[in-house]
């Protein structure tokens, strides 16, 4: 049985507050994402620039969670809000290298699909009280909070993204002899690849478990 929203204690920090610390840097991390694909797409000669902004984007990943616990903002809709930051961030990423013919049109096709079907799934769970994380995570198999919730998890995701998106755009600077743009650019594909093994990996084990609250 679904525990009763009453015991999450997110719902019990009152008016839900949408003007916060986490959620201003969840929004400032989407920002920067946009203004990495308008450098991509204006000069060469900034990619250096787009590359270190991306290292910054990153950062700010972790950065809006710990805001939220060091102000006392943690709650359901901060960390729908955060998700949301993410798949606007990795989707603005992958849809411009895909349209700049850096990695194959499928691959942000695999990962818009997978999110939408996720995010479906955890839109059920959250109006029934739960998250995708945390003490009230809609994950309550030990297999699904292992691939899902666990940090192990969450690590391995985030940073198989870093490297995929970091790595692409420093294999396309102009600086860079051939041979080491080419070794770039092979890291970077193997990082794409295994953003998307895990994503699915990741994936898979929600839409199992939200058949327990339809």
């Amino acid at each position: 049985m679904p525990e009763p929203e009453a015991q999450d204690p997110a719902a019990q920090q009152g008016p839900v507050r949408l003007a916060t610390r986490a959620n201003a840097v969840a929004i400032t991390r989407a920002s920067l994402g946009f203004i990495v694909v308008a450098i991509l797409y204006t000069s060469r000669e900034l990619y250096l620039g787009a590359f270190f902004l991306t290292l910054i984007a990153i950062w700010m990943d972790g950065l809006d969670g710990w805001v939220a616990r060091r102000f006392s903002e943690v709650s359901r809709i901060g960390a729908a809000i955060d998700i949301l930051t993410d798949r606007i961030v990795e989707m603005t990423y992958w849809i411009a290298f895909a349209t700049l013919g850096w990695i194959p049109i499928w691959v942000p096709i695999v990962v818009v699909v997978r999110g939408l079907l996720v995010d479906g799934a955890r839109a059920v769970a959250f109006e029934q009280g739960f998250t995708a994380f945390g003490a009230s995570s809609m994950m309550r198999t030990a297999l699904g909070r292992l691939l899902v919730s666990s940090r192990a998890s969450r690590f391995a995701y985030g940073l198989a993204k870093a490297l995929a998106f970091s790595l692409m755009i420093l294999a396309f600077t102009s600086a860079l002899a051939p041979p080491v743009r080419e070794l770039l650019l092979a890291a970077a594909l193997v990082c794409v690849y295994a953003s998307v093994a895990l994503c699915i990996i990741r994936g898979v084990p929600v839409l199992v478990e939200v058949r327990r609250l339809l």
